[in-house]
């Protein structure tokens, strides 16, 4: 990789309800994120934090308003966080995005599709995120933001960047599924998306699992990979607010990354939902960092 690594810190903690996930992008730094980059040999500008609205914490805590828990902050964050990206890859920067609720993809893919005409997602995580407010049973946006990148959903979330429709469902792999709401699963069946739950990776292997994902988003002019922490085992991390049992192993993980490095198709990256407030000894954010210096490269031989 010869562009510079632009680190972009997305502190929110709207899309859901457990404040310590606007810690994430500092516990990522903490986990000495620049310096192992910069070991590799590459060039690293960490831009530092993009501004957050205020957190009020009554409404913060208060049930759902129809549907859609902290609209106005989400979306307000969501259009700061797409015009950073947007300003990074116009820079001729690669942009690494660390969250931060899931909800900021919906800024990140919005930043990234200025540039691409046929972009390519890859969304590595337990749970689909495909839900819009009729069909969430929490109100959480953070399920939400691939069904809205789709161009379902509230006007707000769909239209984030000044335009919809970012990404086309047959341009979507899921990798990791093992939680996913009806609504979800009947969306995924009913428009196809190409989908490797749990027990297919346990049947195929995760080698091919990157292979087909490959393959399958040949046709795309750029991807970009939104790696959710809870894709893994809570055994490998357990500081992340929506854990569920039997995930992707840490080795998997790093096959997965390592393969992904090697296709030098990869043209942008999130992590998110790192949340140190309930992690154990930042185990998540050390984690979090040994996952991404694989992804930027970095080999035992």
């Amino acid at each position: 990789m010869n562009k510079t690594i632009e680190i972009i810190g997305a502190p929110s903690a709207f899309g859901q309800r457990k404040l310590g996930v606007n810690l994430g992008p500092d516990a990522i730094r903490y986990a000495d994120l620049v310096a192992r980059l910069e070991n590799l040999g590459l060039e690293v500008n960490d831009k530092g934090n993009v501004k957050s609205p205020a957190i009020d914490m009554q409404k913060y805590r208060s049930e759902q308003d129809g549907g859609l828990r902290n609209l106005p902050e989400v979306v307000e964050f969501c259009e700061t966080l797409c015009n950073e990206v947007d300003q990074t890859i116009t820079a001729g920067k690669y942009p690494l995005v660390i969250g931060g609720d899931h909800s900021i993809a919906m800024g990140t893919i919005s930043g990234v599709k200025k540039h691409y005409d046929n972009l390519g997602v890859i969304w590595y995580d337990a749970h689909g995120d495909l839900n819009i407010a009729d069909s969430s049973p929490s109100g959480n946006i953070h399920g939400m933001p691939l069904r809205a990148l789709i161009g379902d959903g509230h006007p707000d979330l769909i239209n984030i960047g000044g335009y919809k429709n970012k990404v086309k469902t047959e341009n979507i792999v899921l990798i990791g599924m093992r939680d996913l709401d009806e609504g979800e699963k009947a969306y995924i069946k009913e428009v196809g998306i190409k989908t490797y739950t749990m027990s297919d990776i346990d049947r195929i292997g995760m080698g091919q699992v990157i292979e087909e994902t490959l393959e399958y988003l040949k046709e795309t002019d750029g991807i970009h990979l939104s790696l959710d922490v809870d894709a893994l085992d809570p055994v490998e991390t357990p500081g992340t607010g929506t854990t569920v049992p039997g995930g992707i192993s840490y080795r998997e993980s790093h096959l997965a990354l390592e393969m992904l490095h090697d296709s030098e198709r990869v043209t942008s990256m999130e992590i998110v939902e790192v949340n140190p407030l309930i992690d154990i000894n930042n185990k998540t954010a050390n984690q979090a960092v040994e996952l991404l210096v694989t992804f930027f490269g970095d080999k035992l031989l």
